[in-house]
């Protein structure tokens, strides 16, 4: 299982949780099982969101391989400018 961690004001749509675990071997499947686990996640992650897989921030890898073992943390979108 593949442990996300989340920003505090995603904690309402995970029963409090700061840090949730999926089954998943890429980015894209862990976003799905998220969604899957908790749907009021959904529109979050619809809107846009960024992730970070071991230090390194994925802009639209949804086939970056994640394992057990990684480090992820969903972020809120970074937008440059």
């Amino acid at each position: 299982m593949v442990k996300v961690h989340l920003w505090s004001g995603l904690r309402r749509f995970t029963d409090g949780a700061d840090v949730v675990e999926v089954e998943a071997k890429t980015v894209g499947e862990m976003m799905k099982a998220l969604v899957e686990a908790h749907p009021g996640l959904d529109p979050v992650i619809k809107a846009g969101v960024s992730v970070s897989v071991d230090g390194k921030l994925i802009a639209r890898g949804l086939h970056e391989q994640v394992s057990d073992d990684s480090e992820v943390f969903l972020l809120r979108q970074l937008k440059g400018g």
